[in-house]
């Protein structure tokens, strides 16, 4: 009789469970039996384990064959345990010493040839063996660099279970012949999602890198939506673009992540994590240090937005767009369905998702912007000219916006009425406000004086900081509220849109260098939630 054992590791969403993978082999009919709660393609595993063994060399045990996967009662799936299996039942047979494999953790899909091929989630996988202790990880060759992320971890990368075999046995280690030049590696294959189009570095659902090229100095006018829009990255706020089609609403989204800060060691780690378990890490960088952005299409279900699927769950664009920004464009195009699910993670910041299969966590702390034409022509609220006038009926239009809940709305700090632009304003080069380089210089700034006041604390942003502790620990100047709270009382603002009027108007006091939120910062808050003028410069620089 022969035993071996090894490690592994299982994904539940983005958290490893690390699981011991035993080999048992008994005299007896030759039979392979694989135990501990393996979905259908984790138990078609003993057929690709058997032909890597074979093909790499080895021999085949001719015997009764248990493979158990402990604990039991972790739904365990996907291709990653079959480099485990392999070895440990080559452990279980003698041809490698069962010593050396306990304190390893082995990740990887095998090959009918015995390549070792990547799979998704190395490095929430690597971070879960570390945080349990174990000091040696073996992955694809390829997935090396993904899995060297993680500090104290000892990492070998193969190319194939030949390769492995040699180095646990202290053989010469084989070479093995390159893909030709040119071609695609077939490693890779299957590897990302289909439809993504993430290998190609094109943005959309999911993609984790975005063109930083764009400049904010294209964007012609507009002086409240680029103030909104500098807000919003300073401070981590929610925003609603509202204007005819071609005002810019989209350019101005598009060129929100440039002026985001870069991500931190820890922020990269998680947005990494999640993109890796999606299969939407880009190319030949294992490490997403730019904030993400993804724009679904108005077509997007609610699974895609918030996360699901079949069997386990997988991340949707809420956690795809984690500590970047989730661009809904045409927003009263989306199902009522699927915007009211984005409530919940606006709120906690993580989205639960439960299935039969599981209940999975992902992070879920995002810059949301809507975008939305005032009517389904949208031409509503345009001063009447000459082939420019709305033809859309009240009930049409009260049905449009209406699309969008009310419990929605309330959650996004920062409104804003984007006007059309002018034929005047287009052809003036005066016009053109301030560049990205210039604007992210003040986010930057802003950032760093709100993390200097929410040290020691869980919190990073202003958005993030509770009501109650706005209003107990860092209070506005004396005076500042009292037009907001007469809103409260009248109820044209809600008890969250109170709090939330305070936290922008931290953000304005970070951006204008005030100690405190002073009158003038917490009026520009009340006007970019409310859209009512309030006699206060529109443009940060003006009131710095």
């Amino acid at each position: 009789m022969g035993f071996a054992r090894t490690c592994s590791v299982a994904l539940v969403g983005v958290e490893g469970v690390v699981v011991e993978v035993q080999a048992d082999l008994e005299p007896g009919v030759a039979a392979f039996t694989l135990v501990g709660l393996p979905d259908k393609s984790l138990t078609e595993s003993r057929d690709r384990v058997r032909a890597a063994v074979v093909n790499s060399g080895g021999e085949w045990p001719q015997k009764k064959l248990t493979v158990g996967l402990s604990p039991a009662s972790v739904p365990k799936g996907g291709s990653g345990f079959d480099l485990a299996v392999a070895c440990a039942v080559l452990g279980a047979s003698e041809r490698i010493d069962p010593r050396v494999l306990p304190d390893i953790v082995m990740i990887g899909e095998l090959g009918l040839d015995g390549r070792v091929r990547p799979v998704r989630g190395v490095l929430p996988a690597v971070l879960a063996a570390a945080d349990a202790g174990y000091e040696q990880v073996v992955v694809p060759e390829c997935a090396a660099a993904e899995a060297s992320l993680v500090p104290g971890v000892s990492v070998l990368g193969v190319r194939s279970l030949r390769q492995l075999i040699a180095v646990l046995t202290d053989e010469p280690v084989p070479e093995e012949e390159a893909d030709e030049q040119g071609r695609p590696d077939p490693l890779l294959a299957g590897l990302r999602m289909p439809g993504t189009r993430a290998a190609s570095g094109m943005h959309g659902m999911g993609a984790a890198q975005h063109d930083q090229d764009h400049d904010l100095a294209d964007v012609v006018g507009q002086t409240s939506a680029r103030t909104a829009v500098e807000i919003a990255a300073a401070g981590g706020h929610h925003l609603f673009l509202e204007g005819p089609p071609g005002a810019g609403k989209t350019m101005l989204a598009e060129r929100l992540p440039a002026i985001l800060p870069r991500l931190g060691r820890e922020e990269s780690l998680e947005v990494t994590a999640v993109h890796s378990v999606a299969g939407l890490l880009p190319p030949g960088k294992p490490l997403i240090d730019i904030p993400p952005y993804c724009a679904p299409h108005h077509s997007a279900t609610m699974q895609s937005l918030v996360g699901g699927g079949q069997g386990i769950a997988r991340p949707g664009a809420v956690s795809l767009s984690h500590r970047g920004v989730l661009f809904l464009d045409e927003t009263p195009e989306f199902s009522s369905r699927a915007l009211d699910a984005l409530r919940q993670p606006l709120e906690a910041g993580h989205i639960v998702i439960a299935r039969t299969a599981g209940v999975v966590r992902f992070p879920a702390r995002f810059l949301m912007v809507l975008a939305a034409n005032p009517c389904p022509c949208g031409r509503f609220s345009q001063a009447p000219q000459a082939g420019s006038s709305c033809e859309c009926s009240t009930p049409m239009i009260r049905r449009y916006q209406a699309r969008l809940s009310g419990p929605l709305l309330d959650r996004v700090d920062l409104r804003v009425e984007v006007d059309r632009v002018t034929r005047s304003a287009l052809i003036d080069a005066g016009m053109r406000g301030e560049s990205t380089a210039t604007v992210a210089d003040r986010v930057r700034a802003a950032r760093e004086r709100a993390a200097a006041r929410l040290t020691d604390t869980p919190w990073r942003t202003n958005s993030e900081v509770p009501g109650s502790e706005l209003r107990s620990r860092w209070y506005a100047s004396i005076g500042a509220m009292d037009e907001a709270e007469r809103g409260l009382e009248r109820g044209l603002l809600t008890a969250r849109g109170l709090d939330r009027v305070l936290r922008v108007a931290w953000t304005v006091a970070d951006l204008v260098g005030h100690d405190r939120p002073e009158a003038t910062d917490v009026a520009l808050a009340l006007q970019l939630r409310t859209g009512v003028p309030r006699g206060v410069p529109m443009a940060i620089g003006a009131m710095s």
